[in-house]
């Protein structure tokens, strides 16, 4: 029996995206909060690296400097 591709069952073609740090050559940093409320969700949450895009080495700094900048108060736990 010959299976045919069910255009119901086929996954949705993502295209990759790129890294912002890795081709801007920059850190994320805590100082820079607006920055930062990008990969942030409404509710706070940070966001996966396939939705930001990020870097696996970039996500990881990424979600150390959003944990710092709302220890310091520049950015919100709970939006």
């Amino acid at each position: 029996m010959i299976r045919r591709s069910n255009p119901r069952f086929r996954k949705p073609f993502l295209k990759k995206k790129k890294c912002r740090f890795c081709q801007d050559k920059a850190e994320p940093n805590y100082r820079k909060p607006q920055v930062l409320k990008i990969y942030t969700s409404e509710k706070g949450k940070i966001l996966p690296s396939f939705i930001t895009g990020a870097c696996s080495k970039h996500q990881r700094m990424l979600g150390r400097e959003i944990k710092r900048a709302r220890m310091i108060a520049l950015l919100p736990f709970v939006a």
